[in-house]
């Protein structure tokens, strides 16, 4: 079988060849361990024609099901919702197609949870489909109804629910994760425009205090930074079951409007908040 791991890609794209004695299912594992190093720009395109070629070339059903899975940790809605809706086809077609000893609990909550947080499609009609989406609607209730207290990196205690009137983004984070590094600006820049409007965002690690303290100065994040000792918050919000950077989103009545998963585009962001009324 093939590694569940992601990361770094041979640029070819439809016309891509295996090299002899490689399978074509081993020349895509390569392909989707080598994205990483795509610019930007290349990204979607690339990510678009290593889906189509999982569903299409000749591949293990097993190992087209690990590729599939795979793929999407590499895809959010910043390579476009376009790319996002062809790994979510290649994922929902690979666990149609595969047999139950090729295919886990997991990869179907990965799918549930794109189709349900990056509001993407799928026509999967499965049985454990439905048990991972209704976990997942656990989950948020619990969510929902979640409450913490917790004291950030100058010693102030924040209570979630006493913030009731404010729009509140409550986001899991770390100094080690390259993709919450990447949101930070974003962050900060939508912490400036709408504070004034009641939005806080809790920014929340189970980093030490050495590790936060000097991260947050050099990078001048102004909203408050919560220290999770031992992750127990974000083991409560079933954070590190999605992985992080995750975010919630509650209106001003203290409801769950919505789950962030991997890393929104600034435009993203601004929907969300003019949703709970920040304009």
């Amino acid at each position: 079988m093939l590694r569940l791991v992601v990361g770094f890609l041979l640029i070819g794209f439809a016309a891509a060849q295996a090299p002899t004695g490689v399978t074509a299912g081993e020349a895509l594992d390569k392909e989707i361990l080598r994205l990483k190093n795509i610019p930007d720009d290349a990204r979607p395109r690339a990510i678009r024609d290593i889906a189509v070629r999982i569903r299409t070339q000749t591949i293990d059903p097993g190992d087209r099901v690990a590729l599939a899975f795979n793929l999407t940790n590499e895809a959010d809605l910043s390579e476009g919702k376009d790319t996002l809706q062809e790994v979510v086809t290649t994922l929902s077609e690979a666990l149609r197609d595969a047999s139950s000893r090729d295919k886990a609990a997991f990869h179907y909550l990965r799918l549930a949870e794109i189709v349900r947080y990056e509001h993407i499609q799928t026509s999967l009609d499965d049985a454990k489909y439905s048990a991972a989406v209704a976990r997942l609607e656990a989950d948020d209730l619990r969510r929902g109804q979640a409450d913490f207290t917790l004291t950030d990196i100058h010693g102030t205690k924040w209570n979630l629910k006493s913030l009731r009137g404010k729009v509140v983004l409550v986001n899991f984070w770390a100094t080690w994760c390259p993709p919450c590094v990447k949101e930070l600006p974003d962050l900060e820049a939508v912490y400036a425009r709408f504070r004034d409007q009641g939005f806080v965002i809790l920014g929340i690690s189970d980093e030490d205090l050495s590790k936060l303290q000097p991260f947050v100065a050099q990078r001048k994040i102004d909203y408050p930074v919560l220290i999770d000792p031992g992750g127990k918050t974000g083991e409560a919000f079933e954070a590190a079951a999605i992985g992080i950077p995750e975010s919630f989103l509650y209106d001003r009545e203290g409801h769950l409007v919505e789950s962030v998963i991997d890393t929104p585009t600034m435009s993203r962001l601004l929907e969300l908040l003019g949703g709970v009324g920040l304009h």
